[in-house]
């Protein structure tokens, strides 16, 4: 990754910052090359505070991390799209973003991704989730299998209610099976735009 620090004379890039799931832009500092190179080192954001002149983790004082999950730099190679998985609220205000938005996804199955993944670290005593992640890969690909047969079975009959809600239990586990092997639906929607393409 080829960054231009030379362009502006005091050595500072924009850096833009986007939640890696929602796609969210959280806020916007500096980087310089120090401050690129301790956040690709240690995988928590780092900028370059213009008010406080030093690097700032952010983070450091409040606990709301960024966990570095990519970075792009754009075509001019002067600024930097910096994707992350925030550790709370993004802003000093207390408010997600630095534009007061609440950052979340628009399609509810994307939020539900997003408290499966948390879920998954809970106590298996307390999570539903958490209980099938201990079970592990066999269990929960069992249980998608479980709930398809369901909801063939509801298909049969004419039970609206029945179908809808074996069709919900399917879909949740679905995503449990999804995370557990490492995917999201963004990765199957990929695929389907592309066979749609094709």
């Amino acid at each position: 990754m080829e960054v231009n620090f030379d362009k502006y004379p005091d050595g500072l890039v924009p850096a833009i910052v986007q939640d890696n799931n929602t796609l969210k832009v959280l806020m916007m500092g500096y980087m310089n090359k120090e401050a690129l190179q301790k956040t690709l080192d240690g995988g928590k954001v780092t900028f370059y505070s213009r008010s406080k002149k030093r690097l700032w983790t952010k983070g450091e004082e409040s606990g709301n991390f960024l966990e570095l999950k990519a970075i792009a730099v754009d075509c001019d190679q002067d600024t930097l799209l910096v994707k992350v998985h925030p550790l709370g609220p993004v802003c000093h205000t207390g408010t997600d973003t630095c534009w007061a938005e609440e950052n979340r996804e628009e399609n509810f199955l994307n939020h539900l991704e997003e408290i499966v993944e948390q879920r998954r670290s809970a106590s298996p005593d307390e999570s539903y989730v958490a209980s099938l992640f201990k079970k592990g890969i066999n269990k929960i690909a069992q249980k998608v299998g479980e709930e398809a047969v369901e909801v063939v079975i509801e298909a049969k009959d004419d039970n609206e209610e029945l179908f809808l809600n074996e069709s919900a239990d399917l879909l949740f586990h679905y995503l449990v099976l999804l995370n557990a092997k490492g995917y999201r639906l963004k990765d199957v929607s990929r695929i389907l735009q592309k066979r749609h393409s094709g």
